[in-house]
C-alpha cells in the first residue's frame, strides 16, 4: 500500500510510486551517453558531477538535462545548443579566450 508522506498536516508527496515514463527515461539515459561519446566537455561536467554523487546517478542527471533541453527545443522550435546546456558549467577553450 502506498502511504502519503505527512507533516503537521502537510502531505510532501508519496512513498514507493514509481513516476515518470520508464521508456523515455532509458532512451534519454542511452542518449547521455551517446552525447559522452568523443565530447571532453561532456565528460568534464560528468566528472564534475561525479565529485558529488556517484556515476550512475551523475549520468541519470545529465539525461535529464537533455529531456528537459528536448523539451524546451520541442516547445520553442529552437536547435540544440551545446554551449547553453553545459553553460556555467565547463570553461571551454573558446570561452577562455574571449
Amino acid at each position: 500500500m502506498l502511504t502519503n508522506t505527512e507533516s503537521a498536516g502537510k502531505v510532501y508527496g508519496t512513498q514507493g510510486n514509481k513516476i515518470g515514463n520508464a521508456h523515455l527515461k532509458w532512451a534519454f539515459s542511452e542518449a547521455a551517453v551517446l552525447f559522452l561519446r568523443g565530447n571532453d566537455d561532456a565528460k568534464r561536467y560528468l566528472q564534475k558531477l561525479q565529485r558529488r554523487m556517484s556515476k550512475s546517478k551523475a549520468l541519470s542527471v545529465l539525461a535529464h538535462k537533455l529531456g528537459r533541453a528536448a523539451y524546451y527545443m520541442l516547445k520553442t522550435g529552437s536547435v540544440f545548443d551545446e554551449a547553453r546546456l553545459l553553460k556555467g558549467q565547463v570553461a571551454t577553450g573558446s570561452e577562455l579566450d574571449t
